[in-house]
């Protein structure tokens, strides 16, 4: 469904008129944005209203300013976090993004750390099982995901140690095996770098620092059912947008 742009305010229309164009692919990466003079001629607006659009472009990340060229389309490297990517199952659609394909790239038990049998309420040493994804688009590896579950779940939900996607994700094969339904969850971001074991995964060296997202998930009572660690793939941004209404 085509969005509405009458209630916007004229810059922000012609903002999301350009930005259409440009998630359209009329607009490639690299092509000039309309100019101020352009968009003063065929809309008929004023240079205040005309100079504010490239602003509201390069805030969205569909712009970049280029010194002696101008103002360059560019589209953001989107990024679905996996929080969110329960949100999107919730809502009926797959989990993945648009234009997003998933990697299985381990799916096994191991013992489990301290850090993860702290999260989990284990004991440390206890078997867990670890699923470790790959989310590509085409700009490249979106984040390396590594999920931490307790082992004992392994015989209600076998697929959990298969190297295939699940088609309602760990979150609904628990909740549909076991009745718990992830309630409530914790999520912190910060700057880490990359360790050995990520970096050929994540398409970065060694020591690169970027952005972690590190989820807690809960059950309706209150009991641990998941722990993940996602590592964005380098130059990503996390950006989250809400309405207030």
């Amino acid at each position: 469904m085509a969005r509405d742009l009458s209630a916007l305010a004229p810059y922000a229309r012609i903002a999301a008129q350009i930005i259409a164009r440009i998630e359209s692919g009329e607009l490639q990466p690299g092509d000039r944005v309309p100019s101020v003079s352009q968009i003063m001629a065929t809309e008929g607006v004023s240079r205040a209203t005309a100079a504010r659009v490239p602003g509201v472009l390069r805030a969205e990340g569909y712009a970049t300013a280029t010194p002696g060229v101008g103002t360059i389309v560019t589209k953001p490297k989107k990024l679905t976090a996996g929080a969110d990517r329960l949100s999107l199952l919730r809502a009926g659609a797959s989990g993945i993004g648009d234009g997003e394909r998933v990697e299985i790239v381990g799916a096994e038990l191991e013992p489990a750390t301290q850090e993860v049998a702290d999260a989990l309420g284990l004991e440390a040493g206890a078997e867990v099982i670890r699923r470790r994804r790959r989310y590509i688009d085409a700009a490249g590896v979106v984040t390396l995901s590594t999920t931490w579950i307790a082992g004992q779940l392994a015989e209600q939900a076998p697929e959990l140690l298969e190297t295939e996607p699940l088609p309602k994700m760990t979150f609904g094969l628990i909740e549909e095996r076991t009745g718990r339904r992830a309630s409530r969850r914790r999520d912190t971001v910060a700057l880490r770098e990359v360790p050995e074991d990520v970096a050929g995964l994540l398409d970065a060296e060694p020591g690169t620092v970027v952005l972690t997202m590190t989820n807690h998930y809960w059950d309706q009572d209150g009991e641990p059912t998941e722990y993940a660690v996602d590592y964005l793939g380098v130059g990503r941004d996390l950006s989250s947008e809400y309405d207030l209404d």
